[in-house]
């Protein structure tokens, strides 16, 4: 049975409340808010506001070290040897140098986010293209096309709450007014009739079950609990260790008091830096020993054990992490460690790809009216994930154009130039080349170092050689 747009909105909203609280967790752990976990509540009673937790945001790492290693630099069509300008143009038209930055971040972190394909109404020619949180949107795929069938997306303004429905043919605007939800009167609906929603997912290691994505602060938010649990922990010992424990024999509770008069509290006695009182040995029995002081060592230990699992489970290499031996590792040792961590970038720009690709396709379908068959086999230009020397790279590349393997635009591709330098560099080429013909033509040889050239003067024979 088909649903109405009313039900599908009401239903997609449903489903986007169900996962809004995990969604949020993961955004609190990204930013270092996240609660303390795995103190008791009575210590924590106790310490009230003495002791703060110490945050060690590895989540940020894991996310970080990943996005940084993907950056679009074009698209290219199958049977040209260049990007595509024009594609290229409207990727910066919309900031997507920056947005797409932020859409991969928020795929990592939430398992996925959102690209919304529309027609702006000053310019025809350059279809609008944003980037959604998931925080923000949701959308249902059709279990047999895998395509997002309906989104929505929510907001807020003063006090009251929108909503924007796109399904395949249509796109709608709502707004929630004494609990309902009713058409917006002040915004138009949008018969496209086009047959899609023009959103797509950037979704993050998307299973066949599970399209909407994974993040991959899953299995780091434990071991972050128990770091950040170990970090406070010492913390609170350290000052134990800075003011060792104490023991008093022969006080009582009137003993204990402020400059005002009034007792203390139990955790105050026990950080007290300096004791006075009337009472002595001799007369009260009155005694205060002290503890030796105590190693931390076992709190450092944990940490880094836990730092191994964090690197394990993510791919990252140790150093990443703060640790590394007393003999620093060479420069094959840190690019070898790095290779999980390439491999998976790697992964992400395949799929990441594939969204871009298919972002593009709507972008051409919006200003043309039409679906390009062409596009279907654009491909997404991505910077190397991998992080050689640049003596490495130019090493490689030029090798690989002597050996006439490849061509030299390639060559400086491969070298990490971006398309608007490498433009630059060829157009620079043909200003030479030109230079060069008008040189020829003119009969200037010489200043170009070719054309024929006088013999070199024979050498002096050895009895011409004069003698001292």
């Amino acid at each position: 049975m088909e649903r109405t747009e009313l039900e599908w909105l009401i239903h997609l909203i449903k489903c986007h409340d169900a996962e809004l609280a995990e969604l949020k967790k993961f955004s609190m752990y990204y930013e270092g808010k996240q609660p303390l976990s795995y103190m008791a509540p009575e210590l924590q009673a106790e310490l009230q506001e003495t002791v703060r937790q110490v945050v060690i945001n590895w989540p940020r790492l894991v996310v970080d070290s990943v996005e940084e290693r993907l950056d679009v630099e074009g698209f290219r069509y199958p049977a040209e040897p260049e990007s595509d300008e024009e594609l290229w143009r409207i990727w910066q038209a919309n900031d997507l140098d920056g947005q797409s930055q932020q859409g991969h971040l928020e795929a990592l972190l939430m398992g996925r986010a959102y690209v919304f394909t529309g027609s702006r109404k000053d310019d025809a020619d350059t279809p609008l293209v944003t980037v959604e949180s998931a925080l923000d949107v949701y959308g249902d795929h059709d279990p047999q096309t895998r395509e997002l069938r309906a989104v929505v997306k929510r907001w807020q303004e003063g006090d009251v709450e929108h909503a924007a429905l796109r399904l395949l043919n249509a796109n709608s605007w709502w707004m929630k007014e004494k609990g309902q939800w009713i058409p917006n009167p002040d915004r138009e609906r949008d018969d496209h009739n086009i047959g899609s929603t023009l959103v797509e997912v950037l979704a993050n290691r998307p299973r066949l079950k599970c399209q909407n994505g994974v993040s991959d602060l899953a299995d780091v938010i434990p071991i972050s609990d128990a770091a950040c649990k170990s970090a406070t922990d010492m913390m609170v010992s350290e000052e134990y260790h800075a003011t060792p424990r104490r023991v008093a024999f022969g006080f009582g509770e009137e003993d204990f008091v402020d400059a005002n008069g009034r007792k203390v509290s139990a955790f105050s006695r026990i950080i007290g830096r300096m004791w006075a009182t009337e009472k002595d040995r001799k007369n009260d029995g009155a005694d205060v020993i002290q503890f030796p002081e105590a190693s931390l060592s076992n709190f450092h230990e944990t940490i880094k054990q836990l730092a191994t699992l964090v690197a394990s489970l993510a791919g990252l290499p140790p150093h990443f992490l703060g640790y590394a031996t007393d003999n620093p590792a060479s420069a094959d040792a840190i690019r070898s460690a790095e290779t999980r961590l390439v491999k998976r970038s790697e992964r992400k720009q395949r799929g990441f790809g594939d969204t871009w690709e298919r972002v593009m396709r709507n972008v051409l379908r919006v200003r043309d009216g039409n679906w390009d068959a062409d596009a279907r086999a654009l491909e997404t230009i991505w910077r190397d994930a991998s992080t050689p020397t640049i003596a490495q790279k130019a090493d490689a590349a030029v090798k690989l154009f002597t050996a006439k393997v490849v061509p030299l635009r390639q060559t400086r591709e491969d070298m990490g130039y971006s398309q608007a330098q490498i433009n630059r560099m060829e157009e620079q080429d043909r200003e030479a080349a030109q230079d060069a013909m008008a040189r020829i033509l003119a009969g200037d040889l010489a200043a170009l170092d070719i054309g024929p050239k006088a013999p070199p003067e024979p050498a002096p024979k050895p009895d011409e050689l004069a003698l001292d």
